[in-house]
């Protein structure tokens, strides 16, 4: 009989959860944050019956420290099981999970467990630099408007009065979403040349601002959604011409914003865009299930700290 991911001991016990997240963050052992001393001769772990869960003296700097320390964990009096969980619900969940949600399974307080979630969500941006695509591989380019900007009327014209995201989607592999200020070529082009190889075949829609730099890369490939064009193969190459992928990825992103989280200020916007691609990007069709993208997101929690006071 298989039992639950939920009961592994943990979630529940606060020296095991020190010890999982030690074995992830630390895998070749501790690491002193304050002077980077790994040796383990000059690094020893404090006992006693009013030593805190996880202490270590350094040797070398003289200064106490935890795993916690230079991480989302820093300075939370949050224990670390329950982070443990967040982490996993929020990592599990293909749409999210509210702060109210997680505010009911908890047991904490609607404000900590907002923090919480912002604090996850920049564990799970990868900043990563490597181009997408390459020789034979697809790339979907679309942008999308969602929310509303404070102070703009409706009345603007168009979707002025909404924030705009582009998102570059691999066939087959990772995403890529952007906040950007306008769906213009001035604020589009450079996003995609700095993230795609040259080598990539490009899809996009219709729209004027990608012809130019559509000749850059081995292919363009072009659906035109005012004609109710939303797919067709190239009779010459044979390959299937469609944004369908991307339009794919804004549906399971709208679907949570909308049904899940409902309000996102505009300030906050590119974590929520970190945590669905995180998600998209670590999928179980790519081989990375519930637990293994939990501890992705574990590892990534090692120097982003933020403080309620900068999102707040």
């Amino acid at each position: 009989m298989s039992s639950s991911v939920i009961s592994d001991p943990h979630f529940h016990d606060e020296r095991e959860a020190y010890a999982y997240v030690e074995a992830r963050i630390w895998p070749n052992g501790p690491v002193c944050p304050h002077c980077g001393n790994a040796d383990p001769k000059r690094i020893r772990l404090m006992q006693g019956n009013s030593t805190r869960i996880g202490v270590r003296q350094c040797n070398e700097c003289r200064k106490p420290f935890t795993v916690k320390i230079g991480t989302i964990f820093e300075s939370s009096h949050v224990p670390l099981r329950l982070w443990l969980q967040a982490i996993h619900l929020i990592c599990s969940s293909k749409k999210g999970m509210s702060a109210n949600q997680l505010h009911r399974i908890l047991g904490v307080t609607l404000k900590t467990v907002w923090f919480m979630g912002h604090r996850i969500r920049e564990a799970m941006r990868d900043g990563g630099l490597a181009p997408m695509g390459g020789s034979g591989n697809v790339v979907e380019v679309d942008e999308t408007f969602i929310g509303r900007i404070e102070g703009v009327d409706p009345k603007a014209g168009w979707v002025r009065h909404k924030n705009t995201v582009l998102t570059l989607v691999e066939r087959g592999g990772s995403a890529r979403s952007f906040h950007i200020d306008e769906a213009t070529k001035e604020h589009i082009v450079p996003i995609i040349n700095a993230n795609l190889d040259r080598e990539s075949d490009l899809m996009t829609d219709e729209a004027k601002r990608y012809e130019k730099i559509g000749k850059d890369f081995a292919s363009h490939g072009v659906v035109d959604h005012s004609r109710k064009e939303y797919g067709y193969t190239d009779r010459k190459t044979g390959k299937k011409i469609n944004t369908n992928t991307v339009e794919g990825y804004y549906s399971i992103f709208k679907r949570g914003m909308k049904g899940v989280y409902q309000h996102c200020q505009e300030k906050h916007l590119h974590r929520y865009l970190a945590e669905f691609d995180f998600r998209y990007s670590n999928r179980v069709k790519l081989g990375v299930n519930d637990v293994a993208r939990a501890d992705r997101a574990l590892k990534g929690a090692v120097g982003k700290r933020l403080t309620y006071q900068t999102i707040g």
